[in-house]
């Protein structure tokens, strides 16, 4: 094959149309640019998509994360189990509501945590165990919820709040709190991602495959007893203050004053946001199809080269495609790094999903090390992640493909 042309090659730029800066510039015309109409009709659009009761669109994932488990009660002197291949918003709303997190490996031949490991872990402290869909596939959550069922008999409802503790006796066992962040669009055996656990948090931020700029929601199955209109009311007051009124409601004649029924937090979802992803909504499944062809391309290099991949399509899942991570079988921690190195060389910048928590200054601090987590250090000390998204040309895909191929040929002698 003759040498190509050096191209400049983006890791994750986003995918913004004509439609998306109309609608934007049409919500700076009508003058609401905060929470409004359009976040509204974007909640009623996200929740249609996934089937869940209702959707809560926020400033990011992480504050529906946090939001999730502040309405399941969750705070000081609970347990949550986190993988330790994550990044480290999947841990860190854990922390923020007060809760002790337990890092759980991940299995020696997948990214999803070692279950029988994260059944070890549930005590009668554990409250929830937060599955992390990387990549954008879906984790086993019937594997999961089996697990919960077994060790119920552990669970002692607790709920630092009166919602959380009808919601705790309601579940009566571990809850599971997806992080969904990588994973909107995906399903499970026909299930969508937003439906597989009790509650799940996803991200609209700039490298997602759906963007808002910066965003996310939070979404919850229907819980016995509970009913899903008090849920969004409590999500909206947990984000706008404890407010009891949103500038939408006292726009209303004489509707000006309100109460503030807590101190809560901030972290509502503007409209020029959500106008954003009102027009992301029109074009996401034509943009999920096109990540699926370029996978094709990838997986067709890689397993020619005997790299391994993450499978993002089986008869059993369809995963939202979000990244491409793949793992060099010959290679250690310093042969990998060469590989970016030499990438980043011939235009193609590449990336690392993830570096383990416990390998973080943060968790460090927090008495966590990596030597307890073997198989999340031989996943990460390998891995490289290619370009994924769609503004990527045939041409370009070609162009990493063959470039990761000579790459890594001239370095199987020496891994």
């Amino acid at each position: 094959m003759e040498k190509m042309e050096q191209k400049k090659i983006i890791f994750s730029p986003p995918d913004i149309s004509e439609a998306e800066i109309e609608e934007v510039c049409a919500a700076l015309r009508s003058g609401w640019l905060t929470t409004g109409p359009r976040t509204k009709e974007l909640e009623r659009q996200i929740a249609e998509y996934l089937h869940t009761p209702k959707a809560v669109a926020l400033n990011s994932a992480t504050a529906a994360e946090e939001l999730n488990l502040r309405i399941l009660g969750i705070g000081e002197g609970d347990e949550v189990l986190v993988p330790a291949y994550t990044y480290t918003a999947t841990a860190a709303a854990a922390l923020h509501v007060g809760a002790d997190i337990r890092f759980i490996d991940c299995q020696e031949n997948s990214l999803e945590m070692d279950y029988e490991q994260m059944e070890n872990a549930i005590t009668e402290k554990t409250k929830a165990v937060i599955p992390v869909d990387l990549g954008g596939i879906p984790c086993d959550y019937e594997k999961i919820y089996e697990i919960a069922e077994r060790k119920k008999g552990l669970f002692v409802p607790g709920g630092n709040t009166e919602l959380g503790q009808r919601i705790q006796k309601a579940l009566g066992r571990v809850a599971v709190v997806s992080d969904s962040a990588h994973s909107f669009g995906a399903s499970r055996k026909e299930k969508m991602a937003g439906t597989l656990a009790d509650f799940s948090s996803f991200s609209f931020h700039a490298v997602k495959n759906f963007t808002t700029a910066e965003g996310g929601a939070a979404v919850w199955n229907p819980l016995p007893g509970i009913d899903d209109e008090e849920l969004y009311r409590w999500y909206q007051l947990y984000s706008l203050h404890g407010q009891s009124k949103d500038a939408l409601a006292k726009t209303q004649l004489g509707s000006w004053e309100y109460d503030i029924v807590a101190p809560l937090y901030k972290c509502n979802m503007t409209d020029v946001a959500a106008a954003i992803g009102l027009k992301q909504m029109e074009r996401y499944p034509a943009l999920l199809e096109r990540r699926k062809q370029i996978i094709a391309q990838y997986d067709a290099a890689c397993d020619a080269m005997g790299v391994e991949h993450l499978i993002h399509d089986t008869e059993e899942y369809a995963s939202s495609r979000h990244l491409y991570l793949s793992r060099i079988p010959w290679a250690d921690d310093a042969l990998r790094r060469e590989v970016i190195v030499k990438m980043a060389e011939r235009g193609i910048p590449c990336n690392v999903h993830y570096k383990p928590l416990p390998m973080m200054t943060a968790y460090r601090a927090l008495g966590f090390d990596i030597k307890d987590y073997p198989n999340a250090y031989a996943h990460f000390a390998n891995e490289v992640t290619l370009p994924l998204h769609t503004l990527l040309s045939d041409e370009d895909v070609a162009y990493i493909a063959k470039n990761y191929q000579e790459v890594l040929s001239a370095t199987k002698h020496t891994g």
